[in-house]
This record gives structure tokens, C-alpha cells and sequence, in this order.
């Protein structure tokens, strides 16, 4: 169990499995870059969170709703959750309000499991506040404009942990891994700050100049 100082953002565990060098300059070494896209997933988030409450039949969505788990160690605020009304609808019956968290991405899905395991951590933080269990959430991507439903299963809760885990480990050592360049560097917005190209080489200083002097020689 983690205490409210040691708590970190929900949102360094998605940059964690996208990328540890970035997750590292943006959460120990406090640097930001913003793109085109990461500007349009700032807008879509401030305009989610702008609708606030909303109820439509068994349906009612909350809106940036604050969230914490001290099990992980991650605290930060979910796009929307829907509470999903169960049972019958009579009044004199207690009804249950399952959660059902969503989170809102303005690109499509992406190969690997980094908007998977966010959208779990936040069912996590949920079930630990509300002590119920959560067992699907949804996100919406904006490029095909549908929902994916996702199966909080135990394999996924496990990469979660692991994840959080991980992300303590990191931004504890205080060190930011060396860059090693992917495709995917072309659509990061630390690109300039990274510099995969030039730090991401195995070239080191001693070698250049022993090959400047040889060639002088």
C-alpha cells in the first residue's frame, strides 16, 4: 500500500508502455512537448470533461471523475464513467450502480496494450473506492468513431499491476532510460527532446575521436 506523497499519475502508465525514455522525460525530468496530436487529445479531454453529469434512463455518466488507488499508487481523473443501473425498477428494490469507466482517444487503437491497461488501472482505482467489481469499460476512438469494449480479465489486471509496479521503479531511480529509435518516434511529440537518431547511438565519444586521430595520423 502506497501513502498520498508516493502517489503518480494515471496517465505516465500509458506513456510507460508506449515509451520509458518518454514516460522518464516527462514525469522525472518534467520536460513537454505538444504536437498536432497531442493537441487534439488535450481538446477532446476538455470537452468530455465539460459535460459533467448526464442521466439517461439506467444510464448516468459521470465526467473527470477524480480517482485513487493506494494499492497501485496512481491517482488522476477518468474521462467519463457510466453507472449502469441493475436490477428491477422498483423503488421499494435497492438498485446497483455498476461502473462501467470510458476513456476517450482521438487516434485508433494501437498494437500494443498501453490504452488497455490505462482504462484498467481506472477500473482498479474504481473498484478500490467503491468496492464493487468492474468488469468492462470501453474506449472511444476518434478516427473510426466507435467504442471498444474491453474485457477486464485477469491477464489484463496482472500487465496492470506489473505496469504500476514498473512505473514506481522508474521514476524512483531518477534515471531516464537511453533513447533507441522506432517507427513510432515519428509521432511522439518529445521527438526533439529525445533525439532518438543522435542519443540513441551506440557511437560513443572515445570511438569518434580515436577514428579523428587515426585518420590524422
Amino acid at each position: 500500500m502506497f501513502n498520498e506523497d508516493e502517489l503518480l499519475p494515471l496517465s505516465a502508465l500509458q506513456h510507460l508502455l508506449f515509451c520509458e525514455r518518454q514516460c522518464a522525460l516527462i514525469h522525472i525530468e518534467q520536460a513537454w512537448a505538444e504536437n498536432r496530436f497531442t493537441a487534439e487529445g488535450r481538446i477532446l479531454h476538455e470537452r468530455v470533461d465539460e459535460a459533467g453529469r448526464e442521466s439517461r434512463g439506467r444510464i448516468r455518466t459521470v465526467s473527470g471523475l477524480p480517482l485513487r488507488s493506494l494499492r497501485l499508487g496512481l491517482s488522476g481523473k477518468a474521462d467519463a464513467v457510466e453507472f449502469h443501473r441493475e436490477g428491477d425498477d422498483d423503488p421499494s428494490e435497492a438498485s446497483v450502480w455498476r461502473p462501467f469507466p470510458v476513456e476517450y482517444k482521438r487516434g485508433k487503437p494501437k498494437q500494443n496494450d498501453c490504452d488497455l491497461v490505462q482504462l484498467c488501472a481506472q477500473a482498479l482505482c474504481l473498484e478500490e473506492m467503491l468496492g464493487v467489481v468492474v468488469s468492462e469499460g470501453a474506449i472511444y476512438y476518434g478516427k473510426p468513431r466507435r467504442r471498444l469494449v474491453v474485457v477486464l480479465d485477469e491477464v489484463l489486471r496482472e500487465k496492470t499491476r506489473e505496469g504500476a509496479r514498473r512505473l514506481h521503479e522508474l521514476i524512483n531511480s531518477g534515471r531516464t532510460p537511453q533513447a533507441r529509435y522506432e517507427k513510432k518516434c515519428e509521432s511522439c511529440s518529445m521527438l526533439s527532446i529525445c533525439m532518438p537518431k543522435v542519443t540513441g547511438s551506440h557511437r560513443s565519444v572515445q570511438g569518434y575521436m580515436a577514428k579523428v586521430f587515426a585518420q590524422e595520423i
